[in-house]
C-alpha cells in the first residue's frame, strides 16, 4: 500500500488533502486555462480577430512592459489585506479582462485589452507569492512553491492538449471556445481559492516607508542576480527552437521532444530538488550551483551545431536534462531567497520587487539573445554561459551581505533576529 501510494505520489503533483491541495487545485484549473489561452492566442488573433502577426508581437510587448508596474503595489495591497481575498478578486477580473477578448476588433482595443490583462498578470504573481507563503507559512512556502510549479506545469500541458481540438478545427467559434473556457478557469480558481481561510496581515511592528522594498539594495542585488539567471527561460522558449531550425541537423520536431522532456521533468522533479533551499544560505549555495549547471546545458547545446543529426537529437535531450535540474534549483532557491530577505510584514511587495525584475530580464531577453546567439553563433552559447555561471557564482556573497543588513536594521530597530537562516 504505501510502495503504491508513493507511485502515485511520482506520477502526481498535487499534495495530500488540506490547504495546499485546495492551492494546488486552484492553480490546475488556472493554468488550464493559461494552455488553452497561450496554445490559441496568436490564431485567435490573426485567423479571428483580424490582426497582423507584427501588430500582436507590438501589442504584447507594449502590454508586458506596462504591466510589470503592477507587481509592487498589488503585491504590497497584498501585505495591508488578506491575500486569499485579494487574488480571488483578481481572478474574477481576470476572467472579465480574458472575456473582454472576445469584443476586439482592431488594434487600439486589442492593446487595450491586452494592457489590462498584463497588469493583472503581473500584480496577480506577486499576490500568488504572498498567499503561498501564507499557506505554506516559513518552513512550508519554498515546499509550497514548488509543488504549485509542478502543478502549474500538469495544467498547461493539459490545456495545451485540449486546444489542439480547436487547432485542428481552425474555425472562428473553435477558437472563441478556447476564450471561454480560459474565462471559465479563472472563475473556477477564485471559487477554490476562496476555500481557504483568511490570512489577516502581519501586524506591523515597525511602520514601512512606502517603496521600501525598490530602495532595499542589498535585496534588489540578490533578486537581480536572480533575474538576470532566469535568462535561462528565453534561451529555452524562443532561441532554442529557433537554433535548432537554423543552425543544426536535427529535424524540426526534435523541439517538441526537448519541451516535453522539460514539462516531464518538471513536474516530477520540482518539489525534490526544492527541499535543499528552504533558507537564504543554503538557498544561495543552490543558486550557485544552478547557474554552473545551467552554464553546462548552454555548451552543451552550443555543440549541437558541429555534430550529426542522432548526435544532435542526443545532444539536445541531454542538455535539456541537465537544462530542467539547474531551472529547478533556480526556482527554487529564487522563491527561498525572496521570502527570506524579504521584510516579514512586506512580503507581497518583495515578491513584487523579484516579480518586476525577473520580468525586465524576460523583456529584454528576447531580443538580447536571438542577436547575441542566433547571430554570433556557438560563441553567443558560450558567452550566455560564462554570464549565469558568474552570477550564480556571485549569489552567495551577495546573500551573506543582504542577511549582514537585515540583522543591522532589526539591532537598530529593536526586533528580534530570525535564526531560521
Amino acid at each position: 500500500m504505501r510502495t503504491e501510494a508513493r507511485f502515485r505520489g511520482w506520477l502526481s503533483p498535487l499534495p495530500p488533502p488540506g490547504l495546499l491541495r485546495t492551492l494546488s487545485l486552484a492553480t490546475l484549473a488556472n493554468t488550464v486555462g493559461t494552455g488553452l489561452w497561450v496554445t490559441g492566442v496568436a490564431l485567435y488573433l490573426t485567423r479571428v480577430v483580424g490582426l497582423s502577426p507584427t501588430e500582436v508581437g507590438l501589442g504584447l510587448t507594449i502590454a508586458g512592459l506596462v504591466g510589470l508596474t503592477a507587481s509592487v503595489p498589488l503585491g504590497g495591497l497584498a501585505d495591508r489585506r488578506d491575500p486569499r481575498a485579494v487574488r480571488a478578486v483578481l481572478q474574477v477580473a481576470q476572467a472579465v479582462v480574458a472575456a473582454a477578448y472576445l469584443l476586439v476588433g482592431s488594434f487600439p482595443v486589442f492593446l487595450l485589452v491586452a494592457t489590462l490583462d498584463a497588469l493583472l498578470v503581473s500584480g496577480n504573481l506577486a499576490v500568488r507569492a504572498a498567499l503561498v507563503a501564507a499557506v505554506g507559512g516559513p518552513q512550508g512556502r519554498v515546499h509550497a512553491f514548488a509543488t504549485l510549479r509542478a502543478v502549474a506545469n500538469l495544467g498547461v500541458a493539459v490545456g495545451a492538449g485540449l486546444a489542439g481540438f480547436a487547432l485542428v478545427a481552425d474555425t472562428g467559434w473553435a477558437y472563441r471556445l478556447l476564450v471561454l473556457g480560459n474565462v471559465a478557469t479563472y472563475l473556477v480558481s477564485a471559487a477554490l481559492i476562496m476555500r481557504l481561510p483568511a490570512y489577516p496581515p502581519v501586524r506591523r511592528t515597525v511602520r514601512q516607508r512606502p517603496g521600501q522594498a525598490l530602495r532595499d539594495g542589498p535585496f534588489l542585488a540578490v533578486a537581480g542576480a536572480s533575474a538576470v539567471l532566469s535568462l535561462h527561460w528565453v534561451a529555452l522558449t524562443l532561441v532554442l527552437p529557433l537554433w535548432v531550425v537554423a543552425r543544426t541537423d536535427a529535424p524540426p520536431v526534435t523541439v517538441s521532444a526537448v519541451l516535453l522532456v522539460n514539462t516531464l521533468l518538471t513536474v516530477l522533479l520540482a518539489v525534490r530538488l526544492s527541499r535543499g533551499a528552504r533558507h537564504a544560505l543554503p538557498a544561495a549555495a543552490t543558486m550557485r550551483r544552478a547557474g554552473l549547471v545551467l552554464a553546462a546545458g548552454m555548451l552543451l547545446w552550443a555543440a549541437t551545431s558541429a555534430v550529426p543529426t542522432p548526435a544532435a537529437i542526443g545532444l539536445l535531450l541531454v542538455a535539456t536534462v541537465i537544462y530542467t535540474v539547474g531551472d529547478l534549483w533556480h526556482a527554487g532557491a529564487g522563491a527561498a531567497l525572496a521570502y527570506d530577505l524579504a521584510a516579514p510584514d512586506a512580503i507581497g511587495a518583495y515578491q513584487g520587487v523579484d516579480g518586476l525584475l525577473a520580468g525586465l530580464a524576460r523583456a529584454a531577453g528576447p531580443a538580447l539573445l536571438t542577436w547575441l546567439i542566433l547571430d554570433g553563433g556557438a560563441i553567443g552559447w558560450l558567452i550566455l554561459a560564462g554570464l549565469l555561471a558568474v552570477t550564480g557564482l556571485a549569489v552567495p556573497p551577495l546573500t551573506r551581505r543582504a542577511l549582514a543588513s537585515r540583522a543591522e536594521l532589526r539591532q537598530t530597530s529593536g526586533q528580534p533576529i530570525s535564526s531560521s537562516t
